[in-house]
């Protein structure tokens, strides 16, 4: 079972930047695309977010040009670089990996980390 740990989260004034860093407890990010979502208060969850196994990266509509994704294959690493951040980026921020196998859906969540962004 795959075990993913946020790190970064915090609380910035608006036009301020995080870092925020997945680590996973075995090296996937080779095999397998990697995510970040993020859930407001009384919101569902949404994908900002994603690299593919070969690097290729897509992100939601209103974060283009202020989010970047990466990772580190070397330190089981994926980033979530957050610039120019607005008070409607707050929420909880997780990372996410998932795949198919044999007809199986295969899917594991860290447990979070918190983004307020407030004047």
């Amino acid at each position: 079972q795959v075990q993913l740990v946020e790190s970064g989260g915090g609380s910035v004034q608006p036009g301020g930047a995080l870092r925020l860093s997945c680590v996973a407890s075995e090296n996937i990010f080779d095999r397998y695309g990697m995510s970040w979502y993020r859930q407001a208060p009384g919101n569902a969850r949404e994908r900002v977010a994603g690299i593919t196994h070969t690097g290729t990266t897509d992100y939601k509509d209103v974060v283009k040009g202020r989010f970047s994704i990466s990772r580190d294959t070397a330190q089981n690493t994926v980033y979530l670089q957050m610039n120019s951040l607005k008070p409607e980026d707050t929420a909880i921020y997780y990372c996410n990996v998932g795949w198919w196998e044999a007809g199986q859906r295969y899917s594991y969540w860290g447990q979070g980390t918190q983004v307020t962004v407030s004047s």
